[in-house]
C-alpha cells in the first residue's frame, strides 16, 4: 500500500506543475494591465511604468517564471498586487467555504442519488423506477445557476426558510452554518446526484443478478439485509471511482454557485482577481484548488485500492 500510495504521490508532482505552468502562460498572454488598477484611471504612463518595475511585471516571461518557481519551491505563492497581502494567507481564509460548499454538496449528492439509484433497481420496471430516473434525468438537463436561483425565490424569498446569500462559520453558529449552506450545496449536487442516480441504478441491477444474491435469497436472507450488505457494497465500487472528478467538478461548479448566494469563497476571489488582474491571486488561487483535487483524488485511489487489491498491485 506504501508503494502504491508513492506511485500516486510521484504522479501528482507532473500535475500540479502543468496547472501552474499553463496558468502562468493563460495570465501572460490576457490582454490588461494590473498597474491601471493600482494607480488609478487618471494615472501617467510613466507612473505605470514605475509600478511595472517595482513588481517585476517589465522583465521577460521566462525570468517572471523563474522567480515564480523559485518563490513557489519555498512555499511562496507572492504578495498579492491589490489586496497587499500574501496570497496564501488571502486563499486559505476563504478555502473553507468552498471546501464546505463542495463537501456539503458531495454527501448530498452522494445521499440522493445512492438512495434513488436503489429506488430504482430494487422497483425495476415499475413506476417507482421510472419516476427516480426521470428526477436523475431533471438533475442531470438543469442548470445549477438557474436552479440556485429557483431555490432562492421559493426556499428563500417564498417561504423565508433559508437565507438568500451570506456565509455563517460553523465554529460561530452550526445551524447558522448548516442554513446558510444548504440551498447552495443542493443547487450544486443536483447534477451529480443524476449522475449517481444512474451509475447507482445500473450497478446495483448487474450485482442483483450474481449468483450470490440468489443464493442469499434463496436461503431466507432478510431482503434489507441482501440488498445493503451484499449488492449495495459491491455495487458501490464504481461510485467511488469517480467520486474524484466528481470533486473537482463540484470545485469548478462552486465559481458560479458562490456568486449566485454571494459566498465569501475563493470562486469569488479568483473571479474579482481576474476581472482586476490580480495576478498572484490568480495563480494561487489555481494551484491550492488544483492541490486540493489532486489530494482528494489520491485518497480515492487509496480508498479503491483498498478495497480491490487488483488495483494496488497494478493489474
Amino acid at each position: 500500500m506504501i508503494y502504491f500510495l508513492l506511485r500516486r504521490l510521484a504522479s501528482a508532482l507532473p500535475v500540479l506543475f502543468v496547472v501552474s505552468l499553463v496558468s502562468f502562460v493563460i495570465i501572460a498572454i490576457v490582454p490588461g494591465d494590473v498597474t491601471a488598477e493600482i494607480a488609478g484611471s487618471d494615472s501617467t504612463e510613466i507612473q505605470r511604468a514605475e509600478i511595472r518595475e517595482r513588481l517585476g511585471l517589465d522583465r521577460p516571461l521566462h525570468e517572471q517564471a523563474l522567480r515564480w518557481y523559485g518563490r513557489l519551491l519555498q512555499g511562496d505563492l507572492g504578495q498579492s498586487f491589490l489586496l497587499n497581502r500574501p496570497v496564501t494567507e488571502a486563499v486559505l481564509e476563504r478555502l473553507p467555504v468552498t471546501l464546505s460548499l463542495a463537501g456539503l454538496a458531495l454527501v448530498l449528492a452522494i445521499v440522493l442519488g445512492v438512495l434513488l439509484g436503489i429506488l430504482a433497481a430494487t422497483k425495476h420496471g415499475t413506476w417507482l423506477d421510472q419516476g427516480s430516473m426521470s428526477l436523475a434525468l431533471f438533475g442531470l438537463s438543469i442548470p445549477d445557476f438557474w436552479f440556485a436561483l429557483v431555490l432562492i425565490s421559493v426556499f428563500a424569498v417564498g417561504l423565508g426558510w433559508f437565507p438568500s446569500g451570506g456565509y455563517v462559520p460553523a465554529s460561530e453558529n452550526f445551524w447558522g452554518w448548516a442554513k446558510s449552506m444548504t440551498l447552495p450545496a443542493l443547487a450544486l449536487a443536483i447534477t451529480q446526484m443524476g449522475v449517481i442516480a444512474r451509475m447507482t441504478r445500473s450497478a446495483m441491477l448487474e450485482v442483483m443478478s450474481q449468483d450470490y444474491i440468489r443464493t442469499a435469497k434463496a436461503k431466507g436472507m432478510v431482503r434489507r439485509t441482501v440488498i445493503f450488505k451484499h449488492a449495495l457494497r459491491n455495487a458501490l465500487i464504481p461510485i467511488i471511482t469517480v467520486i474524484g472528478v466528481m470533486t473537482g467538478v463540484l470545485l469548478g461548479g462552486a465559481v458560479v454557485i458562490e456568486s449566485v448566494f454571494s459566498l465569501p469563497g475563493v470562486g469569488r476571489l479568483i473571479i474579482g482577481a481576474i476581472q482586476r488582474r490580480d495576478y498572484p491571486i490568480i495563480q494561487g488561487g489555481l494551484l491550492i484548488t488544483a492541490a486540493v483535487f489532486v489530494f482528494v483524488n489520491i485518497m480515492v485511489d487509496l480508498a479503491y485500492g483498498w478495497l480491490d487489491p487488483r488495483v494496488r498491485h497494478g493489474r
